[in-house]
Order: structure tokens, then C-alpha cells, then sequence
């Protein structure tokens, strides 16, 4: 065979053999940040979360100190040395029980006087009044005697009374909380001898913001923690809510009623506790996850429509309860949304839900 026909056939072999290695090399493909054309394999895995109605409610948790609802304290009623004191701190006591006895040994003479001097005025009426009927006496004289009857009868009731002051009662059923005098000590009148408090209606004053106080309604059950018991909740209800707020903190007090912590519990009055409102509560609204949601200046979630493609959807916002947002305006119930962080995802992404 001629060298030049040789070398044509060889030319023609080689290029056959490329053709072929070049029809079994695969097109490149996209690499992972290729966000641009269709397909399975290009679509970025993500997290959804389909839109639905959930009740939320913000919660605010204020402290305060416990306190008996009624609490006296008890004075002296006059000038004296004690006699005898009948009670300590931590006694139970009834409403009109003797706490404690002061010494009135001078009231008592003077009564006595008094005493007397009304028997005497007494008799000289009753005398004056008969001779008057048979017209001996003229009728001023009967009621010059009437008159001194009506002071002698004053003057006892006055020494009476100033002894019955040596005599200390408890004005309430209650619990002694404070004793402060001593026998034979000496007592001045209106000094502080004893403080009762009804342990039985304990109560939790709390500063609420004006903001919240608008939200608690009187009779609602609130959960309170008492420091002193650990993890044990007390039940507590909301007795009243007063009328104005301080002009200096803006607070409103809100009193809550403890029935029973001080028998069931052992609730004393200083305890500390923290209640925990739940205020601005909405039932069945449109919720969403907190992060699925871009907290930028013109807030917005990625939506996932029909074709698995990201669609930027501005929002109005409302409460936010815990990982939970309320959305007002903008998603509806049933669509899907990035359940994760928008920022770090595009309109226009090709997406596919892994979760």
C-alpha cells in the first residue's frame, strides 16, 4: 500500500476514536451556590412551617411582699404600769380576748367616789321629787336635784370607762404578730403594745405597669411562686385592682388574695413572691415561628408557593409569645413559610422542604 494512503487511513482512525471519547464526557454541572436552572439535585434543602392559629398571651412577672389583709395594732388606752401581759408572739387569738391588764387602782378609788356621790344624788332627788307632789318644795329646786343626779350618773360612766382602758383586747380574731410591752414595765397612753394580723387572708400587693394593669381583670387566677417554699406554686386570685396609678412610678396596684397559704403552706406575712400575669392575650391568630421572621426595618417572611420557589411577603406584626409571632397582615392560614432565619435566603430561590 502506497505511504500516503497509509497515512490518510490512520488520520481517519484517530479522529473516530476522539469523536467517541469527547460523546461520553458528561456537561458540567451546577455546584452547590448555582442557584440558577431547575432540578432536584439544585433546589436548597429547608426547614418550613405551615401557617396556622394558635392563642397567645404576654406574660409579666412582678414581685412583691406578703401581707395580712387586716392588721391592727393595738395601743395602750391610758397612762399606767402593766400588770399583767396574757399573751406572747405566735398566739392565736378571738376578737375580744384579754391581751393584757394595766394597773388602774386610782380609777378604781375615784369610781368609788363617784359611787357614792350618785347614791347621794340619787336619794336627793327621789326626795325632792315626792315633797314636790305635796307641794313643799317649788319645782326648781326639783330640777336643780335632777340635774346634779345627771352629772353624778356622767362622772361614774367617765371612771368606768377610764378603767375599763386598763384593759387590752384583741379588736380582731387573729395571730399575734408583735408583743411590745412587759409586766411592770410603764406604758404611756396610745403607745403600741401589741400588732394582730389575720393570717388567714394573707394578700400580694403588686406595681403594675399602667400599660398591663388594663389586661387583669378581678377573679382571674394567677400563678405565684413563693421564694421561701421552692418550687411549690400557691394558688392566688386577683382580689381588686385599684382605681388609680402612682403619679411618680405610673404603677398600678394590683391586690391578689393567697386563700388558705398560711395553713395549707405556711405563707407568713414578708414573704417574698412573684406572680406571673398573663396580659394581652389572643385567642386563634395567625402565628408564626419568631425566626421565621426578617426583624428588619420593613419586616417580611419567605413564602414557598406552588412551584417550590421563595416569595418575599411583607408582614404587620403583632404580640410575640415565647418562639412564637403574631402576623396580622401578610401570610394566611395553611401557607408555607421558611420556618428558619429569611436573610440568609433569596426571593426567587429554588427551595425543597427537608423538615
Amino acid at each position: 500500500m502506497p505511504l500516503r494512503t497509509l497515512t490518510i487511513t490512520w488520520l481517519m482512525v484517530f479522529v473516530v476514536l476522539l469523536a467517541a471519547c469527547g460523546r461520553g464526557t458528561p456537561a458540567p454541572s451546577a455546584g452547590p451556590g448555582n442557584r440558577g436552572g431547575g432540578g432536584e439535585n439544585r433546589a436548597l434543602p429547608v426547614r418550613a412551617y405551615t401557617v396556622a392559629r394558635r392563642t397567645l398571651e404576654r406574660e409579666v412577672l412582678v414581685a412583691g411582699t406578703v401581707e395580712p389583709l387586716r392588721s391592727i395594732e393595738l395601743a395602750a388606752r391610758t397612762d399606767g404600769v402593766v400588770e399583767r401581759v396574757l399573751v406572747e408572739a405566735g398566739d392565736r387569738v378571738r376578737a375580744g380576748q384579754l391581751l393584757a391588764t394595766i394597773d388602774v387602782r386610782e380609777q378604781a378609788a375615784e369610781l368609788a367616789r363617784a359611787e357614792a356621790a350618785l347614791t347621794e344624788a340619787r336619794t336627793n332627788f327621789e326626795r325632792l321629787d315626792a315633797l314636790r307632789d305635796r307641794n313643799f318644795v317649788d319645782q326648781a329646786s326639783v330640777v336643780r336635784a335632777k340635774a346634779a343626779l345627771e352629772v353624778a350618773e356622767t362622772d361614774v360612766n367617765l371612771w368606768q370607762t377610764r378603767i375599763d382602758f386598763g384593759r387590752i383586747e384583741a379588736s380582731i380574731a387573729g395571730v399575734v404578730i408583735e408583743r411590745r410591752i412587759e409586766p411592770g414595765a410603764a406604758v404611756a397612753r396610745l403607745a403600741p403594745a401589741f400588732e394582730l394580723a389575720d393570717l388567714d387572708q394573707l394578700v400580694l400587693r403588686l406595681g403594675v405597669s399602667e400599660l398591663d394593669a388594663a389586661g387583669i381583670a378581678v377573679g382571674t387566677e394567677v400563678p405565684v411562686q413563693i421564694d421561701a417554699l421552692g418550687q411549690t406554686a400557691v394558688e392566688a386570685r386577683v382580689r381588686r385592682v385599684f382605681p388609680s396609678a402612682d403619679r411618680t412610678s405610673r404603677l398600678v396596684t394590683v391586690e391578689l388574695e393567697l386563700p388558705g397559704a398560711y395553713a395549707t403552706h405556711g405563707v407568713r406575712p414578708g414573704y417574698l413572691a412573684r406572680a406571673r400575669f398573663s396580659v394581652d392575650r389572643r385567642r386563634e391568630v395567625v402565628a408564626v415561628p419568631a425566626a421565621a421572621v426578617a426583624a428588619t426595618a420593613e419586616p417580611y417572611v419567605l413564602h414557598i408557593n406552588a412551584e417550590n420557589r421563595l416569595e418575599r411577603r411583607p408582614v404587620r406584626l403583632g404580640i410575640v409569645q415565647g418562639e412564637w409571632r403574631e402576623i396580622i397582615e401578610g401570610v394566611t392560614e395553611g401557607e408555607q413559610i421558611i420556618a428558619t432565619s429569611p436573610l440568609d435566603l433569596s426571593a426567587g430561590d429554588a427551595v425543597r422542604v427537608v423538615e
